[in-house]
């Protein structure tokens, strides 16, 4: 899984038999487990529901579990309607035809969209981000960092660097950030894999970095923004910064299956969930960044939510079709780099 708010036993899907229960035309959505699915079923949807009078039904899992799903359903005979998936879960489906082109133009709010927001491969857009920069325990590190070099320079950070593993999206993205720093470009595997292995000893996750950041097993990690909120809020001495080359990201993305059912009411509940008022509502709930430009983060929620608007721009881009034509061969280096 990819998201750091997953919880234990949200990665059942309920899809099923309830599912097939509904009438054909009802409209099918997922989300996470824990706290997204406690939002989406007391606030989320009723709100929609309200609004269109619609038949919504909630699939809780993750994005393994949707994907799982739609191929064992088989091409253009999926329940779902739309999905909220990973981009890296995306791309692996494209060319099974599972995803139908978007139709842009049954989506109000997509020209107010950041361009990191906007699609690129036709079939997805970004509901939501989740800005990574550099986080650390502000009473155990001395000298600060503000780039992603000083990963590889600060001493301090020796043995203590923690990083998600290459089942998080993060962890990926972290082999293309090194290709870039101290390769030929992003995609040089040479380059990136002889930088990692400099990094020495690590403390690897596959999603949550916030127990080993708490118990000071590690001092510093690739962070989301919104995470280190929360562990302020509970009290830990942690901070973030934007690292000088600019940032990674966790995205919510959304498509619509090829050939479900409900299609006017899935572009409905796209548009909904773009607008301002539920963009922010997002925010408020999850402290992740709007993708709507219009949306204005009020003071009392820019130390959780800092990066927004033109700070978008300096997230660095992750080539996803790239990274899963070359799955097989990024698991065995980065294995055999951490062994």
């Amino acid at each position: 899984m990819d998201r750091r708010f997953f919880l234990a036993g949200a990665a059942a899907s309920c899809l099923g038999g309830a599912a097939q229960a509904r009438p054909p035309d009802s409209l099918i959505v997922t989300t996470y487990g824990g706290s997204w699915e406690t939002f989406w079923r007391s606030t989320l949807l009723p709100l929609f529901e309200r609004r269109t009078g619609a038949d919504v039904r909630l699939d809780v899992g993750f994005g393994r579990t949707f994907s799982a799903n739609l191929r064992a359903a088989g091409r253009g005979r999926s329940d779902y309607s739309i999905l909220m998936m990973n981009e890296p879960f995306i791309e692996p489906l494209i060319p099974g035809g599972y995803f139908e082109r978007l139709d842009l133009s049954r989506l109000r709010n997509y020209k107010d969209l950041h361009p990191a927001a906007q699609s690129l491969n036709g079939v997805s857009l970004v509901g939501m981000i989740s800005p990574i920069g550099i986080g650390y325990r502000t009473d155990l590190v001395h000298r600060p960092p503000t780039s992603w070099r000083d990963l590889w320079t600060n001493p301090e950070f020796r043995g203590r660097l923690g990083l998600y593993n290459l089942q998080n999206s993060v962890g990926k993205s972290m082999v293309t950030l090194a290709g870039r720093l101290f390769g030929k470009g992003p995609t040089d595997m040479n380059g990136a894999f002889a930088a990692l292995r400099r990094l020495g000893p690590v403390l690897q996750t596959d999603f949550n970095m916030s127990t080993m950041m708490g118990t000071g097993e590690i001092i510093v990690a690739p962070y989301d923004f919104g995470e280190i909120a929360r562990l302020r809020q509970q009290g830990l001495p942690v901070a973030c910064v934007t690292p000088r080359e600019g940032l990674l990201m966790w995205d919510q993305s959304f498509c619509f299956c090829a050939g479900a059912s409900a299609r006017e009411l899935a572009y409905r509940y796209l548009d909904f969930l773009l607008e301002p008022d539920i963009q922010l509502l997002l925010a408020r709930r999850f402290f992740v960044t709007p993708v709507n430009r219009k949306v204005v983060v009020p003071p009392n929620l820019r130390a959780a939510v800092p990066i927004t608007g033109t700070q978008l721009d300096r997230i660095l881009p992750t080539d996803w079709n790239w990274v899963n034509r070359h799955a097989l061969e990024l698991e065995a280096r980065w294995s055999q780099t951490f062994e």
